[in-house]
């Protein structure tokens, strides 16, 4: 990559290879309803969520690490995939098709910054730390937002219900009181225009 240093062409790979995650196309629609985001964009999105939403969470977080998760966490769809959050198939192999992808992909960088990286994504995973939880339930979060402002997205193209939608914020209300009545919220809003159905 014009460079005889070696860390420096191990870490151009790893910038080049994620530039594929631009190309993984999510279900989820963009607010505005034009097209479907990619997840580049989604873990843009959560980025600033997590800058902008902090101040809701329960307990204090670190929101430099929460930040640095959200933005690790889908570079393993450029081998892995998204998977749909509802689809039970999928949801199968996910862990060992992802395993597999955060062990190549984090691999292409130097021995330090892999096991940097790929500590940052077993974390996400995981889920046992505040930022960790607020990571995850960011995304959630944003893709309810997404769905109910494109009246029902892909709830409704995959007859998706208000129950499995409360399942699924779940952890959301676990880590703030307030996101959690704003989830809330808008399922019960999502009822009221009929953009879920009650199960």
């Amino acid at each position: 990559m014009l460079t005889n240093n070696a860390r420096l062409a191990q870490q151009l790979a790893f910038i080049v290879e994620i530039d594929r995650l631009k190309s993984i196309i999510r279900r989820a629609p963009l607010i505005d309803g034009s097209r479907r985001e990619n997840s580049a964009e989604h873990s843009w999105h959560l980025a600033l969520m997590a800058m902008v939403l902090a101040e809701h969470i329960d307990e204090p977080v670190d929101v430099g690490r929460t930040i640095r998760l959200v933005l690790v966490h889908d570079i393993i769809e450029i081998d892995a995939g998204d998977t749909f959050a509802y689809d039970l198939t999928g949801y199968l192999d996910k862990a060992e098709r992802e395993e597999r992808a955060a062990g190549r992909i984090f691999g292409l960088l130097p021995g330090d910054q892999a096991a940097e990286f790929r500590a940052l994504w077993d974390e996400f995973e995981a889920g046992r730390t505040a930022e960790a939880r607020f990571a995850n339930a960011l995304d959630r979060l944003m893709p309810l937002f997404h769905n109910y402002l494109n009246e029902g997205g892909v709830w409704r193209d995959n007859s998706i219900g208000a129950d499995k939608v409360r399942r699924r914020m779940a952890p959301v209300g676990e880590v703030s009181a307030a996101l959690g009545d704003l989830v809330e919220a808008f399922v019960m809003a999502a009822l009221e225009r009929g953009y879920i159905e009650a199960e």
